[in-house]
C-alpha cells in the first residue's frame, strides 16, 4: 500500500534535520513556563488516575519524553522518523522510543493512561484529523487523558527552510474552536484550554487542549 505524500514528505525532512533540531530546541521548555505548567498538571493527573503508560506521539529527538519521564510518568516516544527516533535513543538512551504513525499506531485498544502529541498534529491535512483523534481515542484507556499543542490560527503555511536546513512542508495554524469541536466528536470531554500569545520568535499564538476519554457509566 502506498504511504500516503505528507507521510513521506513529514519523515524526510525531519530525518534530515534531526540532529539540528534536537540541538536547537533543547531547551525549549525550559524558557516556556507556561507550557511547563501544563505538562505539569497533565503528568499529575496521569499519575493519580494510574491507568498504564503515557505515549509522546510524534516525539522527535525525546524531549518532551524526558520530561515527563522526570516528572514520574511512565513515559515511551513514537515518531514517523527513523532519524528523530536515533537521535532521541542516542539522547536519552535509559528509554524507549519506536518508530510509527500517529494515524496507524501498533497499540491495542485501551492500553494507554495517557497520549502527548506535542506539536506533532501540525502537518497533518486537517481533513485527515478527525481520524487521528478517533485513533487516539482508540489507543486511551477509559479516564485517560490526551494533551494537544499546536498552533493556532487558520492558515497553511509551507516551510522552504528550517532548522539551518531546506525544506519542504506544509504547517497548519488551525483554529482551536474547531480541534476542539473535532476532539468532541471522536469522543473526547474537553478538560483545560490555554491559548499562549506569540514569544517574540513566533508568528501566531499557541494552543493548548486537554481532554478526557470518558468512563463509561
Amino acid at each position: 500500500m502506498t504511504e500516503p505524500s505528507y507521510l513521506s514528505a513529514i519523515r524526510a525532512n525531519y530525518d534530515t534535520v534531526a540532529v539540528d533540531y534536537a540541538e536547537l530546541l533543547s531547551a525549549e521548555l525550559a524558557r516556556r513556563p507556561l507550557e511547563g505548567a501544563m505538562l505539569a498538571a497533565f503528568a499529575e493527573l496521569v499519575r493519580a488516575a494510574d491507568l498504564g503508560a503515557v505515549a509522546d506521539l510524534g516525539c522527535g529527538p525525546g524531549r518532551v519524553t524526558a520530561h515527563l519521564d522526570a516528572l514520574g510518568v511512565d513515559t515511551f516516544g513514537v515518531d514517523l522518523s527513523l532519524g528523530m527516533v536515533a537521535e532521541a535513543r542516542r539522547r536519552h538512551p535509559e528509554l524507549r522510543f519506536d518508530e510509527g504513525s500517529i494515524a496507524a499506531l501498533e497499540l491495542k485498544d485501551g492500553v494507554l493512561g495517557g497520549i502527548v502529541a506535542w506539536y506533532s498534529i501540525i502537518h497533518t491535512p486537517p481533513e485527515l484529523l478527525a481520524g487521528v483523534f478517533a485513533e487516539f481515542h482508540r489507543v486511551l484507556a477509559p479516564g485517560g487523558y490526551l494533551l494537544l499543542a499546536f498552533k493556532a490560527g487558520d492558515e497553511r503555511r509551507h516551510l522552504e527552510h528550517a532548522y539551518g536546513h531546506p525544506m519542504s512542508l506544509d504547517v497548519y495554524w488551525m483554529p482551536p474552536g474547531h480541534i476542539a469541536e473535532l476532539l468532541s466528536q471522536a469522543g473526547f470531554e474537553a478538560h483545560a484550554r490555554m491559548l499562549r500569545e506569540p514569544g517574540k520568535d513566533e508568528k501566531q499564538p499557541q494552543a493548548f487542549l486537554l481532554v478526557r476519554k470518558p468512563v463509561a457509566t
